[in-house]
């Protein structure tokens, strides 16, 4: 057993990434949205800089987050170079490559030549001749995974990447790299996939990996786990309560899609909504303090519109522990909403 570093204490309580040395924030800023073209260079700026003041300082990017691709890399790259300059290695900063990022065959999946030249590219974006945590975006059927892993290990070994990691693997094909990457000598260090109330799979023990969950594969492997969705896209929160109002992601349409809100699945969330309100916190809170309270989560990956949001989120790490009598009212409605949009395209192969 380990203590969490206490010289220059983050203000955030942090955890150690499995059996890493890295030690992360129990909160981590993704960038997936709200980092494109269509916000303000200012409002993405202001975002970033007063998650850095809170504590937050592990930024989570991937080579297709915009829109259009390489968007936020660019921008993330612009406070590196900027405000962040003298901060950088207070700072962990990752990237993915997996999904489309150019046209052609060489665009996405999980060969080495798009890993690498992807890996190029963002850190040309960001400014940067190393990220800390490079990581596989998805599992590639059409790859093999000695490749997709040796690709990660050859990140590593040329000093591009500190650290790798794979993103939406199942426990299978999270227990698979680990094996690949023991032979190939490569250290995996985390793995990222969905997780919230409504959305609970990297729990569930998967036949083909010896019964184990993903959660099991991860700690025996030594991966860290940063969980990202934690608020399945808005629905953990009181946006969609009463309705779908006009300005919303699932009106717009998107990774929100408007057939997730289905009366069932808006009955759970005003449930867990009331488990919230009973002590005294926002449901998006709650949903936070849920999925952290497995020790195996290293981090929650959040996205966020405006500091203020960012703000009342972290909030939830000042609530009480749940207790036993909270846990088993929230088990009764935190249940597969049929939101793991990621699970078709990789998660499930």
């Amino acid at each position: 057993m380990h203590d969490a570093p206490t010289a220059n204490a983050s203000p955030l309580p942090l955890r150690r990434c499995g059996r890493s040395g890295l030690w992360l924030p129990v909160v981590t800023l993704g960038l997936w949205q709200n980092f494109g073209e269509s916000t303000a260079f200012d409002a993405q700026r202001a975002l970033v800089l007063r998650a850095v003041e809170l504590g937050v300082t592990h930024l989570d990017l991937a080579n297709n987050y915009g829109p259009p691709p390489g968007a936020a890399e660019l921008t993330m790259g612009r406070l590196l170079a900027g405000d962040l300059r003298s901060r950088r290695d207070e700072l962990v900063i990752t990237t993915k490559a997996g999904y489309r990022q150019w046209p052609g065959p060489y665009g996405e999946h999980g060969s080495r030549k798009y890993l690498l030249a992807s890996l190029d590219q963002s850190l040309r974006r960001l400014g940067l001749d190393h990220v800390d945590v490079f990581y596989s975006h998805r599992f590639d059927a059409s790859t093999p995974l000695e490749e997709t892993i040796g690709a990660l290990g050859a990140a590593v070994a040329s000093g591009r990447a500190r650290a790798v990691g794979v993103s939406s693997y199942s426990a299978a094909r999270t227990a698979q790299a680990l094996d690949v990457a023991r032979r190939l000598g490569v250290t995996l260090t985390v793995a990222q996939p969905a997780y919230s109330m409504l959305n609970r799979w990297i729990e569930r023990p998967d036949p083909t990996a010896d019964g184990r969950s993903l959660l099991d594969v991860a700690a025996q492997g030594g991966l860290g786990v940063a969980a990202f969705s934690p608020l399945a896209q808005g629905m953990l929160t009181d946006r969609y309560l009463t309705g779908v109002p006009a300005d919303s992601r699932a009106a717009r349409g998107g990774p929100l899609r408007a057939s997730y809100l289905s009366e069932e699945n808006v009955a759970h969330v005003r449930a867990l909504n009331a488990v919230a309100l009973s002590r005294g916190q926002s449901l998006a809170q709650l949903a936070i303090a849920w999925a952290l309270r497995d020790p195996r989560v290293t981090t929650v990956v959040l996205g966020a519109r405006t500091s203020a949001q960012l703000e009342e989120n972290l909030a939830a790490l000042d609530g009480p522990p749940l207790t036993e009598s909270e846990l088993e009212a929230i088990d009764a409605d935190a249940v597969d909403a049929g939101v793991n949009l990621w699970g078709p395209r990789s998660s499930d192969l």
